[in-house]
């Protein structure tokens, strides 16, 4: 079960440069599917995001705990909340904000 109280990104030992991709990273590309494609299985949400199924259910847990993604039950589908989608822009105009020096 994830902590609500903690940072929504968590900092990792690991860069964003080295091989390893960073939680922000990883979350985003989460989003960034699920509001492509709509609604998605956990398989395409793992498969998408190379995690195995302990990692996806991490992350999914950690998204739908802080309002970013919601789940439907019966159909076992995945989709982005409003929240989801201003957290995806506001994280890719920071991106381009920290990009530009």
């Amino acid at each position: 079960m994830t902590d609500h109280h903690t940072s929504l990104v968590e900092p990792r030992l690991e860069e964003t440069t080295s091989k390893y991709r960073s939680r922000d990273n990883i979350i985003g590309s989460i989003l960034e599917y699920t509001a492509a494609k709509g609604e998605i299985t956990k398989t395409a949400v793992m498969y998408s995001s190379f995690l195995s199924f302990p990692q996806v259910n991490e992350y999914l847990d950690h998204l739908i705990g802080h309002g970013l993604l919601e789940v439907n039950k019966s159909k076992r589908l995945y989709k982005i909340t409003p929240k989801g989608i201003k957290f995806l822009e506001l994280s890719k105009e920071l991106e381009k904000m920290l990009s530009v020096t």
